[in-house]
C-alpha cells in the first residue's frame, strides 16, 4: 500500500501545473484580460496570451495557430510550450521561471535583465 501511494504521489508531482492565479495574472499582464484575436507585437503575437507562431510551432501543439484566440486553447499551448523548455519549473511550478520563458522563450536565462519586469508584473497580478 505505501508503494502505490508513493507511486501516486509522484505521478502527480510529475505532472504538477502552475496554479491557476498565474493563468490569470499572465492573461491580465499579456491583454489586461481581453478575450479574442487580439493582435500584439506588431502583428507578430495573437490571442489573450499573445502567442507567436514560433511559439505556437514550438509547444507542438496540432491544429492551426489561429486556435490561441481561444482562451482555453492558449494556456494548453502555452503548458506545451512550458513543459518542453522548463519541464522542472513546470514540475515545481515556479512561476518566476514560465513568466520568463512565456515572455523571453528559451533562452530568457541571457535576458535576465529584460525579463525582470515582466516577472514583477505576474507576480503582482498573482496576488
Amino acid at each position: 500500500m505505501k508503494t502505490l501511494v508513493l507511486f501516486l504521489t509522484l505521478a502527480a508531482a510529475a505532472h504538477a501545473a502552475p496554479p491557476a492565479s498565474f493563468w490569470a495574472a499572465l492573461h491580465q499582464v499579456e491583454t489586461s484580460g481581453r478575450l479574442g484575436a487580439i493582435e500584439g507585437d506588431g502583428g507578430r503575437s495573437l490571442g489573450p496570451l499573445q502567442i507567436s507562431r514560433a511559439y505556437f510551432a514550438d509547444s507542438r501543439v496540432t491544429g492551426s495557430y489561429e486556435q490561441v484566440i481561444e482562451l482555453e486553447a492558449a494556456i494548453k499551448v502555452a503548458s506545451a510550450y512550458m513543459r518542453r523548455y522548463e519541464p522542472e519549473a513546470w514540475r515545481q511550478g515556479n512561476v518566476e521561471i514560465l513568466a520568463r520563458l512565456h515572455n523571453a522563450g528559451p533562452g530568457w536565462r541571457r535576458k535576465l535583465a529584460a525579463t525582470d519586469a515582466y516577472a514583477a508584473k505576474v507576480r503582482r497580478a498573482m496576488r
